[in-house]
């Protein structure tokens, strides 16, 4: 049987790529570093654990609303209220399957066939494939490395045709851990209103920033912008649930209404019980967040300062999220290889450190590299790198 058009068109992911040959060598009995993981190393934090067992045991295995249960609406309007005074009603919010479920279900409810999304680079892989699978067309406006990854005004500008119905911000960035200043965001916000752009606002990253950086949401600038935003978000990267899968969409309500008909039409409604347990994430604390966050920023600190004393690499410092965006073009150029892709993959086979090529991520000079992961095994994959980039001089 043919495969769908939609489907045919889609790119591997690299990270799960390269996670997948790091997995088959480690079983294979090899020392393997790996360093491609978009989640955080720690464990979820007890409170919410316990509160998701709690809920099974009371009964609350059942359906929920499609749209995500009352009391965790109430939690997200609370926390959006509490970090960004931002006002919303529960019919302005619509919790997800994870934030990346959001994503999709969004560009399907506001997407037709040849729509435009203007998505920066680099930018997290799943954005270009998910404006595919809503018929659109992601076009790519490259975020200088001297600008720290990010665009401009005058880029978004430039990039805007009569077919241009979004543009997508996601501050602090994966991959590169850059973030927008409020400055930066109100220009950018004034340029999309005039040009009547959606503007998606991905803020999974938000409550990893570091070295005194400040998030701010592009939506909490005035109340035009804000009825010109959707904003992404959930408790994965905060809170450590990754596998918890919740998300949540926040915004205009005729959006959120045909975001919640079609979430009714697919999976139903969230896990009952990880609702539970985000429940908990938004409305108790026992210091676990901010812990994880001062563990990433530690670490951050450290392993940057090493992987700047690389031969041939060099490294825009980010202000967020758990990834560092180093470009190897000079060391991949004078090891001999053609491509970031082939350093990578030379990199995996000899010293078993996997990174993932930047190429996924829209930047094929740069590599991504995780730090969610103990210092230790940081400090002996820079060393194994280093050797590598020496080995092949």
């Amino acid at each position: 049987m043919q495969l769908s058009k939609r489907v045919s068109t889609l790119t591997p992911s690299s990270t799960l790529a390269i996670t997948a040959k790091a997995k088959a060598l480690k079983a294979d009995g090899h020392d393997v570093i790996g360093l491609g993981a978009g989640e955080p190393d720690f464990n979820t934090p007890s409170y919410i654990i316990e509160a998701a067992v709690q809920s099974m045991k009371e009964g609350h295995t059942k359906y929920t609303p499609s749209g995500g249960l009352p009391q965790l609406k109430d939690a997200v309007i609370t926390k959006f209220k509490d970090d960004q005074d931002l006002e919303y009603s529960a019919d302005e919010i619509v919790v997800c399957t994870g934030a990346k479920h959001a994503l999709y279900t969004l560009f399907q409810s506001v997407l037709d066939e040849e729509d435009e999304v203007i998505i920066p680079a680099p930018y997290w892989v799943s954005y270009p494939e998910q404006v595919k699978l809503a018929g659109g067309r992601p076009v790519i406006v490259e975020g200088a490395e001297e600008n720290a990854f990010k665009i401009t005004p005058a880029q978004l500008e430039q990039t805007v045709t009569n077919k241009t119905k979004a543009v997508i911000i996601n501050s602090p960035s994966n991959p590169t851990g850059s973030m927008y200043t409020s400055a930066e965001l109100k220009a950018l916000g004034e340029t999309a209103m005039r040009l009547d752009l959606l503007i998606v606002s991905d803020e999974i990253y938000e409550k990893l920033v570091y070295g005194g950086a400040e998030h701010y949401s592009i939506a909490q600038f005035s109340p035009e912008l804000k009825e010109q935003t959707i904003i992404i978000n959930g408790v994965s990267k905060s809170h450590s649930m990754t596998g918890w899968r919740i998300g949540y969409a926040a915004g205009r309500k005729d959006i959120i209404k045909a975001m919640t008909n079609l979430a009714s039409h697919s999976t139903s409604n969230p896990t009952a019980n990880a609702q539970y347990g985000a429940i908990a994430a938004y409305t108790e604390d026992d210091g676990s967040v901010e812990k994880m966050r001062e563990a990433f920023e530690d670490r951050l600190e450290k392993i940057y300062a090493q992987l700047v004393q690389i031969p041939g690499v060099t490294c825009v410092k980010p202000e967020g999220a758990f990834y560092l965006f180093p470009n190897v073009k000079k060391a991949v150029e004078v090891n001999g290889f053609q491509t970031v892709e082939d350093w990578v993959n030379a990199l995996l086979e000899e010293e078993k450190v996997a990174v993932v090529p930047g190429s996924g991520f829209g930047s094929p000079d740069n590599i991504r590299l995780s730090y969610a992961t103990s210092f230790d095994v940081l400090e002996e994959a820079l060393i194994r790198i280093e050797r590598f980039i020496r080995n092949h001089q």
